[in-house]
């Protein structure tokens, strides 16, 4: 069951309406929020060198703010060749690690496009919805199975471009890391 959310926040991966991000403040700049903790779901193959540095890097920025981890969910993990059976394998997957008190935001190219300033706001509600935790979820090649659609409290994309799935992490966990200065009111953010 679906952890109840502000309105405002409370968008399928069908809204594809435009951000409302330019000039806009974060509202919860300079006040404390509760940080849930964090979990990044993602439907990949192992990480690059290069990108597991830079990866590695933030990650551990966002250690500084809250509690965060990843879990990787092997692609194709029946090795399927019919698409629509990987998809749902993989749904299977990351259903089975969501929590039913899990705040979950999917990622995916038909989502609500935010801003960083929204993206800080997002952290900042997400706190406020009894949530026991917040979970990012990243699909796999051929995208999110029906049931983790289903399941999403949010949606959203991080670019009107397609990303694989480490490009993908790496703009999450930066735009994770720069939500949290702009949260704290630090300078990272301009």
């Amino acid at each position: 069951m679906a952890t109840s959310l502000a309105p405002s926040f409370r968008i399928l991966c069908s809204d594809t309406s435009p951000s409302s991000s330019s000039g806009k403040r974060c509202k919860y700049v300079g006040q404390s929020v509760r940080a849930l903790p964090i979990r990044i779901l993602w439907v990949g193959k192992k990480r690059s060198q290069g990108a597991q540095l830079v990866f590695d890097e933030y990650f551990e920025k966002i250690k500084l703010y809250c509690t965060v981890n990843e879990v990787q969910i092997r692609s194709n993990p029946k090795n399927s060749r019919d698409w629509k059976v990987q998809v749902e394998d993989e749904d299977n997957a990351v259903m089975n690690l969501i929590r039913p008190n899990d705040w979950v935001v999917l990622l995916d190219e038909r989502g609500r496009d935010l801003g960083s300033e929204e993206m800080a706001d997002l952290l900042g509600d997400a706190g406020n919805t009894g949530a026991s935790g917040l979970s990012f979820c990243i699909g796999g090649p051929y995208g999110h199975g029906q049931r983790l659609r289903e399941r999403a409290n949010l949606c959203i994309k991080l670019s009107s471009m397609v990303f694989n799935h480490q490009i993908a992490l790496l703009v999450l966990v930066e735009q994770l890391y720069r939500s949290w200065t702009i949260l704290k009111g630090q300078k990272y953010h301009h």
